[in-house]
């Protein structure tokens, strides 16, 4: 594996993507956050893990420091790009650790490249198709927001009550503070592509979890207002030995909402595992 800590660009199918690179281990794990969040939703992962990992933090593709999107994609391109990061850092595996978006890239890419993953915590996420509703309602969403030059005001506020739970916004305003300055900082003609790729146009992927390998844990969160519980927990059902666990007051944005009580959770799955 390639010792470099830091930040760089990695030429992926996707663009350009940033990544940030710290920590001592000899094992990779790879961070892969939300639609609308950057790398820097895992800094309290990056703290815990990193005297044992080589902790791999990604901009995801068209956010933060990664190259603009320019068209949509699919989520074997997502697992493709995390694979083509993997070559560049010469990891030849990992461990995962994806939230909401990098969740169900997480499953894809479990399935697709079983040689490259140890274990996964995919955490806020689902692997159910798009009901009608939200995808009509999210692509007159993209289509506003493909037109702005900056997030509007009304796309933030609905950011942060679909990602905060009822317990965070109530009790920790530091994380509704970075929810807006994360998605208030995004490139909305670049997320616009990201939102639809991962929302309207999302497919059923429970059928491909059953070729999953490795070992899964899937986090819920009880109070998220994005992917209720019952749509994780069939996500978790359809992937062959995984483990499941519901996170009380806990959103969709479980790692930065919930930061000790999910490093709690990894450390008893890898230790496990």
């Amino acid at each position: 594996m390639k010792q470099f800590t830091g930040s760089q660009r990695i030429a992926t199918v996707l663009g350009s993507i940033q990544v940030h690179v710290s920590g001592s281990g000899e094992t990779a794990m790879v961070c892969w956050p939300s639609l609308l969040m950057t790398s820097q939703m895992w800094q309290a992962q990056a703290a815990q893990f990193g005297d044992r990992y080589c902790m791999v933090l990604v901009d995801p593709p068209g956010h933060g420091g990664s190259a603009p999107l320019r068209r949509s994609f699919t989520l074997d391109e997502c697992a493709l790009c995390l694979s083509q990061i993997l070559d560049a850092l010469q990891m030849p595996d990992c461990v995962l650790l994806g939230n909401s978006w990098g969740g169900m890239m997480g499953g894809v890419f479990a399935a697709r490249y079983p040689q490259r993953l140890r274990a996964a915590v995919l955490m806020n996420c689902t692997a159910s198709p798009v009901g009608w509703m939200q995808k009509l309602e999210f692509l007159a969403l993209t289509a506003i927001i493909r037109r702005c030059a900056q997030v509007p005001g009304f796309v933030i506020g609905r950011a942060v009550k679909a990602f905060a739970g009822e317990t965070t916004e109530r009790s920790k305003p530091e994380v509704i503070a970075r929810i807006r300055a994360t998605v208030a900082a995004a490139n909305p003609r670049s997320v616009h592509w990201a939102i639809r790729s991962v929302v309207p146009h999302r497919q059923d992927q429970r059928a491909r979890m059953a070729q999953i390998q490795c070992p899964v844990l899937v986090l819920a969160g009880a109070e998220d207002r994005t992917f209720p519980v019952a749509e994780t927990r069939a996500m978790a059902e359809a992937i062959p030995g995984s483990r499941f666990s519901v996170l009380a007051g806990v959103g969709h944005l479980a790692a930065l909402e919930a930061p000790a009580e999910v490093n709690a959770e990894i450390e008893r799955f890898l230790h496990a595992s």
